[in-house]
């Protein structure tokens, strides 16, 4: 067993304390570096960082950040929750490290939506009936999976496919 422990902050996030979901941060009993790029291998991160290593990832609709010390996930909804998605990743954690020598690991992120190639995909009027300034603004909460192609009122049927279609292919949600 790689991980046998930790110890949690639960906060609210000091840009906004009114904010009624909660931030929790896990602070390991042990350095887990070396199991990083066979968790990404695992679980298909969407981001490693080589230095210092980390890998980001979408899990339980909350984005985990794993650093060799310490555990950040967002958007909780109470501690409960934070205590059922680290005691799932602590599981993950030592299940990867246990196969370590069946996994290949992976050193880099999955692939990113474009900004520029999903404003290809719609009509760059800048109409702003999505409530937007301009396509381009919408086109990066697209790609940062904060807008979707139902969004945007101009686009038709087809158009709308076509940037779901995009857009599919870089979901890896856990």
């Amino acid at each position: 067993m790689l991980l046998e422990g930790y110890k949690k902050e639960i906060f609210r996030p000091e840009c906004n304390p009114s904010f009624q979901s909660l931030h929790c941060i896990a602070y390991l009993d042990q350095d887990i570096g070396e199991v990083l790029p066979y968790l990404n291998s695992v679980l298909g991160g969407f981001e490693y960082l080589k230095d210092p290593p980390a890998v980001t990832f979408k899990a339980h609709g909350k984005i985990i950040t794993v650093h060799s010390r310490k555990i950040a996930i967002n958007a909780l909804r109470d501690e409960e929750e934070a205590d059922r998605i680290l005691e799932w990743l602590k599981r993950e954690i030592n299940g990867a490290w246990e196969k370590r020598h069946e996994i290949q690991p992976s050193y880099e992120g999955a692939p990113r939506p474009k900004i520029f190639e999903i404003l290809k995909l719609l009509l760059r009027t800048n109409c702003r009936q999505c409530g937007q300034p301009t396509c381009m603004v919408f086109a990066s909460l697209v790609a940062q999976g904060a807008k979707t192609a139902d969004d945007c009122p101009e686009l038709d049927k087809e158009a709308r496919q076509g940037l779901d279609n995009y857009m599919a292919q870089f979901q890896t949600d856990a």
